[in-house]
This record gives C-alpha cells, sequence and structure tokens, in this order.
C-alpha cells in the first residue's frame, strides 16, 4: 500500500453466518508461505516474485479457475524506476514481473473482479518505514499483502463452489508493481482480458490482516455507486465501518476507477509494522482476516441481486502527512516514465483544477523547483506555504505552457 486517507467513523452491528465458508488454516498457509523468508519479500522481479506467481497459479489451478492472462494465467510486463528518487536522470534498470488471472464464467455478460497486489519491498530499504538500516533486510510484508492475497485466493474458492448459482461472472487478479505506483493494477486496465465496460464493480483488498480489537474495518471507495452506502450501513457485519467515498486512494483499486468502474476497497487500517521487515506472520489475526473474507462475502453476494451498478465519479481526499503543508490536487500517474509528473486525474475544486490543469498534463516546473519525478515533486511542495502563489510550467501534448496556481 501507499499511502492513506482519513476516514468516517460509524458503529455497526452483527455479523451474518459466511465465517464458516472460510478455512483459517487455508488463509493461514497462503499468507505464511508468501511472506517466508524463503521469498524474500517478493520484490518484482526477484526469485521470490516467480515463486509467488507460481504458488498463486497453483492455487487457481486447483480451484478450477480458467487461465485469463497473455500466458496462461499469467500476464507479463516490465516498468522502469530510478536507482535514486532524488538524481535528476538515469533509471534503476527494468523490472519484469506479471500479474496472476483466472475467471470463473458462469455464462454473464457481465463481470466482478476482485483483486489483490502479491507484491512486496523485498530487501530494499528505500521505501521502507523508520527503520535506520533497512537496507538488505527482508521485508516479508505479511500484512501487505500477503493478507490480501490469500484472501483472493480464499474468495475464488468461495465463488467457484456457487458455481453458476451467481448471476455474474468472476475475474480474480494478484497484481504486481504495486508498491513502485500501482503498476500491476494500471497495466491490466490498459491492456484488460475481458471488457471493462462490462465490469460490474472490482473489490480490491490491501492490508486485511491486522483487524483490531473494535474490530474497524476500513472501505473506502462508497461514493463510486450509489447503492454501496445503503447497503454497507444496513449489513454492518458486526465491525465497526470507516467509510470514505473517494474512488482513488492507496492501492490498486484506483486505476479501475479511472476506467469508470465502481469500486470497494477493504482494509483494516494502519499499524506500527508497515513498510519495516517486522511485518512478519506472527502480527497475523488470522480469524480477523476469515472474518473479514466472510464480510467481503456476504457483501458481493449481495451485490450480486442487483444490476450492472451505475457509476458515480467522486471527490478525491488526498494523502495527508505532517510534512506537507500544500497540495495540488493531483493524482500522478505512477507509470509514467519521463522527465515530470505526469497527472492521470484532477480533483475538483483543488488548486490544480482552479489553474487550469488536466488529465495527461506533465508538470516540469513548480516556481523555480524542477520536476523530474514525483520524488522532486513532492520535495517541491513542501518548500510553499497555503495561500502563496507561483507559477507552473507544464507540457500539453506539444505545447508548454504557464499558468498561476494558488496553494
Amino acid at each position: 500500500m501507499k499511502y492513506f486517507f482519513l476516514s468516517i467513523f460509524i458503529v455497526c452491528s452483527s455479523l451474518s453466518g459466511f465465517t464458516q465458508q472460510f478455512s483459517k488454516e487455508k488463509a493461514a498457509k497462503h499468507i505464511q508461505y508468501l511472506s517466508s523468508d524463503k521469498l524474500k519479500g517478493r520484490g518484482p522481479g526477484s526469485k521470490g516474485d516467480k515463486l509467488s506467481q507460481k504458488y498463486i497459479t497453483r492455487q487457481f489451478q486447483d480451484i478450477g479457475l480458467t487461465p485469463k492472462g497473455t500466458n496462461g494465467y499469467l500476464q507479463p510486463f516490465s516498468y522502469s524506476e530510478r536507482v535514486n528518487p532524488h538524481e535528476e536522470s538515469g533509471t534503476g534498470g527494468t523490472y519484469s514481473t506479471a500479474n496472476v488471472v483466472g475467471y470463473l464464467d458462469n455464462g454473464s455478460k457481465y463481470t466482478i473482479i476482485i483483486g489483490a497486489h502479491f507484491d512486496h519491498l523485498g530487501t530494499d530499504g528505500r521505501h521502507s518505514s523508520l527503520d535506520a538500516n533497512p537496507s538488505g533486510k527482508i521485508h516479508n510484508g505479511a500484512d501487505d499483502n500477503a493478507s490480501g492475497t490469500a484472501g483472493v485466493i480464499e474468495l475464488a474458492r468461495y465463488f467457484a463452489k456457487n458455481g453458476a448459482k451467481e448471476a455474474y461472472n468472476f475475474l480474480f487478479i494478484c497484481f504486481s508493481g504495486e508498491e513502485a505506483g500501482l503498476m500491476g493494477s494500471k497495466y491490466y486496465t490498459e491492456n484488460p482480458t475481458i471488457d471493462l465496460k462490462n465490469a460490474h464493480f472490482m473489490i480490491n483488498m490491501d492490508m486485511i490482516g491486522r483487524l483490531n480489537e473494535g474490530k474497524t474495518l476500513i472501505v473506502h471507495g462508497v461514493g463510486t455507486s450509489p447503492v454501496f452506502v445503503p447497503l454497507l450501513k444496513n449489513n454492518p457485519g458486526g465491525f465497526t465501518l470507516a467509510l470514505d467515498s473517494a474512488g482513488v486512494g492507496p492501492s490498486d483499486h484506483t486505476s479501475f476507477y479511472l476506467k469508470d468502474i465502481p469500486v470497494l476497497f477493504f482494509f483494516t487500517g494502519v499499524h506500527s509494522d508497515y513498510h519495516k521487515p517486522s511485518d512478519d506472520f506472527d502480527k497475523i489475526n488470522i480469524q480477523g482476516e476469515t472474518d473479514v473474507l466472510a464480510y467481503v462475502a456476504a457483501i458481493t453476494d449481495s451485490l450480486c441481486r442487483y444490476p450492472k451498478l451505475t457509476f458515480l465519479k467522486t471527490k478525491t481526499k488526498e494523502a495527508k502527512t505532517s510534512s506537507f503543508k500544500v497540495s495540488l490536487g493531483v493524482m500522478p500517474d505512477y507509470a509514467f516514465s519521463g522527465e515530470g509528473l505526469r497527472i492521470d486525474g484532477v480533483t475538483e475544486g483543488k488548486p490544480a483544477e482552479k489553474a487550469g490543469l488536466k488529465k495527461g498534463d506533465i508538470i516540469t516546473k513548480i516556481g523555480t523547483y524542477d520536476i523530474k519525478d514525483i520524488y522532486s515533486y513532492m520535495d517541491a511542495l513542501n518548500q510553499f506555504e497555503k495561500g502563496k502563489t507561483t507559477t507552473l510550467t507544464i507540457k500539453r501534448g506539444t505545447e508548454e505552457l504557464t499558468m498561476n496556481v494558488t496553494f
């Protein structure tokens, strides 16, 4: 998971009888293997990455899913990342990895998509959190996101048992490259193996393995279809639900929202082991994990009774950190490997929209600060105070434009 948003907390009531459909032993087995030292943190392009792909493929095969990648169950892709994000030039080479994609054909025109990313930080300390010497340490990512990957596998098993009783087809995807910027989900939505116009909705699970004593379950994307909020409020499942309307968020559902697909994103919250070598299997609340899966299954079963959902655009809450005093209100295109920051979405009412920025624009300078990538973009934002006005230099097609922006 990349970053986090504030949410509204709603106190709820009891869980229905879905939990018995999910095996704690199976879920634990998946998480324990994927987060074992043998896989060395599942860094994209690594041996652990390949072992993860093989493991998920074998699970999909055993469940009886139809391969729906471009090479059997696999959808190979590559991306580039800088070695040092603060350098003005130079990339860290190309990472070759793959999404794992399985399909359950129930004879419907429409398909429900259920996904989670399986990659993590490997032994690369650049994205580690608050560790003085992270380089070379295995970041096993048991919660982030072996927990979500296990969820995809076990939900596939549940819905495969139901077979043609379901009103919709199901597409199960385990994404790679999420930690580098939603690379796998973005690649899939730009190179889909089904017609995304026929997607009923998309469910994403990221960090669902650390349910707390208060049973707080955070659900983003509830504003992306008019049916989500009433359904969730009337069916809290015994959780304390934290609902956020925004379709743009810290994980792979964002890529599907940007293709006008309703999304729901489930996670159990931030914890002190986030992006640290200490995110290990022994910290997982496996009963909580299976409770979450039962709830996701129950909500999905309810949504199978609805016709194809209407998509709604939502206002976006940007990530908040103590170091940021201002924001532009844009969604970066994390897959863009050129110079500058290309915009994948602009939030209504924020400084970027008021200044006239559009999707596809490439920001090359903020005031006197050159923008080489997302890291120099964040560094530049830290130099400004709220209420201040400066200039933005952008590339729009073949044109270079300069405009004023007030934070």
